[in-house]
């Protein structure tokens, strides 16, 4: 060796194990918050069109700074004062139905199809289990205002990481393409599909739920029904949820609306109700336009299960997960397939 110097060979080995320990160290540090990065990740792909247009009049920090800033004071502070308000028009309803107050507003015996039913009698039967599902929603909400300090430090670790993604998206995406050891023709066929999917979870899927929950709203608020912002929210909330949806809101309302006597108008909002489910089948198409449409069953076992690991923003990033897996596969066996031909062409 020249200069008493001991020349080390590369270690390819040895490499491929620092890799995967600095990857498994970075993950430990992003497991700790990893709803709110998710969350951030998430708003970053719904706010990167407008960064795109901004950046081009003003620096791309400047940019994203005044991004975020604008949707605070235009999306977010107009829902959290909905939120406010729908969340106390709730305890409001809770602590009505809690003290049997609701009884004084309806007959006491409705009629249907023949059979009558004794409301008196019916709300005595059910008012333990209305009673304990109350206390657990007390419980939660008392446990919510416990995590403030915890939901506060989350919440600042999701604008910082995105005002981060909407500043360097570009290069931290072109970055993680570089390093990743797949052919630029699978890089291209990959984000394709996952900017499919993000759109029809993310982007379409709040589209449809808030066109439906807003045209439910309007109905309730024309026939009167107490507590209209809380059950528009509650109407959103359920029609993002697969398998559920919005009658689960309009056909209580139905039946609380016929319970008072008002026959007319809960004919009315039942007739309305069914509307408003069945536009699904045709707003879902014309919002989510795209060859990348989400399987059913992706949705369904993505949605729930996002929820049970990620929480709220699970909604959005348990379909994209499990759609991105089945995107996966399917290029893995694509490019498998190729390349066993291009081996047997090799062999003839």
């Amino acid at each position: 060796m020249s200069g008493g110097t001991a020349q080390r060979l590369p270690n390819p080995s040895g490499l491929t194990v620092l890799a995967a320990a600095s990857v498994l160290l970075a993950t430990a540090f992003i497991v700790a918050y990893l709803q709110y990065v998710l969350l951030a990740v998430v708003l970053a792909y719904v706010l990167a069109p407008v960064q795109h247009r901004v950046e081009e009049h003003m620096r791309s920090d400047v940019a994203a700074a005044s991004v975020i800033a604008g949707s605070i004071l235009v999306l977010f502070v107009p829902i959290t004062y909905v939120l406010t308000v729908a969340i106390r028009q709730g305890i409001t309803l809770l602590a009505a139905i809690r003290r049997g107050e609701l009884r004084q507003f309806v007959v006491e015996e409705i009629e249907i199809f023949g059979y009558v039913i004794d409301i008196d009698v019916l709300y005595v039967t059910y008012q333990e289990p209305i009673n304990a599902a109350i206390q657990r929603l007390a419980s939660w909400g008392l446990g919510l205002l416990r995590g403030l300090p915890d939901l506060t430090v989350g919440l600042s670790v999701t604008f910082f990481v995105l005002f981060a993604l909407l500043r360097d998206g570009d290069r931290l995406a072109g970055w993680a393409l570089a390093v990743a050891p797949i052919s630029d023709r699978v890089q291209r066929d990959l984000m394709s599909e996952l900017d499919d999917l993000m759109w029809a979870s993310v982007v379409g899927n709040v589209i449809v739920a808030g066109i439906q929950a807003l045209l439910l709203g309007v109905g309730l608020f024309l026939l009167g029904v107490p507590g209209v912002t809380f059950l528009t929210v509650a109407a959103f909330v359920l029609t993002l949820l697969p398998l559920v949806g919005s009658f689960g809101v309009w056909v209580p309302m139905s039946v609380f609306l016929l319970a008072r006597g008002r026959s007319t108008a809960a004919i009315v909002l039942f007739v309305f109700g069914v509307l408003v489910s069945l536009s699904d089948v045709y707003l879902r198409p014309a919002v989510i336009n795209r060859a990348g449409a989400i399987n059913v069953a992706i949705i369904v076992v993505g949605i729930f299960g996002g929820i049970v690991l990620f929480g709220g923003v699970g909604l959005f990033v348990g379909p994209v997960a499990l759609g991105g897996a089945k995107v996966v596969l399917d290029l893995y066996a694509r490019e498998r397939e190729a390349a066993a031909t291009a081996a047997d062409r090799r062999v003839e």
